[in-house]
């Protein structure tokens, strides 16, 4: 087995993480301070990472994209992660690869110009009364005529307020299973400013402080069929190319902000002198970098490994799920403890460490909590054996 990078994979993190160094860490603290992304600042940065080839790497070449093999596009986003979370998800945008769905006139409407850095798009799945299950949901979209009708509310989502349509997921009938009736959900391309469709401030998060979210409501907004992403019904079908895609994404960004937190912490262990030696040669500070640096060792081989398995068409959801819920709970151990070495400055905002620390709790919860992780993995383990 060969762990070495290639020339390519060498040259990507490079670059990248030259970016995020020079472009990315000197408006941190503003971001941080203020609250809010600047929106000069945010089409300035984004110019930039379009210059650069940054823009939309997690698309194919025959759409505009950078192209790159799973395990390319997650070293990539390892270092974006390094950064604060808006900065380089706002600025250096990867649009959602459920636009891949999109067909003529979408292509030419929604697709092209997304990758190109025209159009921004946000996606609404979840609603207050139903998260991880989705077909709880109950914003409905109804065929009448040649439209369909929407109706409904979704919460907590992100950079609504910036977007220029929505990925828009509404059940559209329902279907007898062994547990039932459940609800048939559907894909939908809206864009923002149709009458009906209304876009609210969301809620103040303790996380990622400028990555905004949004609350959407929908009053007989009337769309037609032309909006429709895939085909009607097939919403889950569109949805699942994504889901294993964005749990990856949130692994990898994981790494690249523990490997930050553990650079921090190695460095400050060297740095700062008490009673007479540096701190590091503690057992008590010492045993802390050498677990770190295991539990950031393993998450990423397991990260890394689920991407391979992506590239080679052979990854299932528990591997998607391995990979998530081992770095995002990885990146909560590694935070804390480069917290606890750094001792009370590591509270305080002139270090990045706070940030981290306190951005590092959303991400075991969004895009499948850690307990739903647990339950697919163990799903995956007891259905082969009748359980």
């Amino acid at each position: 087995m060969d762990f070495a990078l290639t020339e390519e994979q060498q040259l990507i993190v490079k670059t990248t993480r030259e970016f995020v160094e020079s472009e990315l860490y000197p408006h941190e603290q503003q971001v941080e301070t203020t609250g809010e992304l600047d929106e000069g600042l945010r089409k300035r940065l984004r110019a930039k990472a379009i210059d650069a080839g940054l823009f939309a790497a997690n698309m194919p070449t025959e759409v505009g994209g950078a192209g790159l093999d799973t395990v390319s596009w997650i070293l990539y986003e390892k270092e974006l992660g390094r950064a604060n979370y808006v900065l380089h998800f706002a600025c250096v945008a990867r649009p959602s690869n459920i636009l891949l769905a999109c067909e003529g006139e979408q292509r030419e409407r929604y697709l092209l110009p997304a990758v190109r850095g025209e159009r921004t798009e946000c996606l609404a799945m979840t609603e207050p009364q139903a998260g991880s299950d989705v077909r709880g949901m109950k914003a409905t979209a109804v065929l009448k005529g040649d439209d369909f009708i929407i109706n409904g509310t979704k919460h907590f989502i992100s950079h609504a307020d910036h977007s220029d349509f929505v990925i828009l997921f509404a059940a559209t009938g329902e279907e007898d299973s062994p547990r039932g009736k459940r609800k048939l959900i559907t894909a939908f391309l809206v864009d923002m400013g149709m009458p009906g469709f209304e876009v609210r401030t969301g809620y103040k998060n303790v996380s990622h402080r400028g990555y905004t979210n949004s609350i959407l409501e929908f009053n007989d907004c009337r769309v037609p069929k032309s909006a429709v992403l895939g085909e009607v019904h097939k919403g889950f079908e569109v949805a699942n190319a994504w889901l294993g895609a964005t749990r990856l994404q949130v692994a990898s960004k994981s790494l690249g902000r523990a490997e930050r937190a553990l650079e921090l912490a190695t460095q400050w262990a060297v740095d700062r002198v008490q009673f007479g030696q540096q701190i590091g040669k503690f057992q008590g500070v010492g045993f802390k970098l050498a677990d770190m640096a295991v539990e950031l060792r393993a998450a990423e081989l397991l990260t890394l490994h689920a991407a391979w398995k992506m590239d080679q068409r052979t990854a299932t959801d528990m591997d998607m799920a391995i990979a998530k819920l081992k770095a995002t709970e990885m990146l909560a151990m590694v935070a804390d403890e480069a917290l606890q070495i750094h001792g009370g400055m590591g509270l305080m905002s002139d270090l990045p460490l706070e940030r981290i620390w306190r951005d590092a709790r959303i991400e075991r919860i969004w895009e499948g909590t850690s307990e739903v992780q647990r339950h697919i993995i163990s799903r995956a383990m007891l259905r082969p054996l009748g359980g």
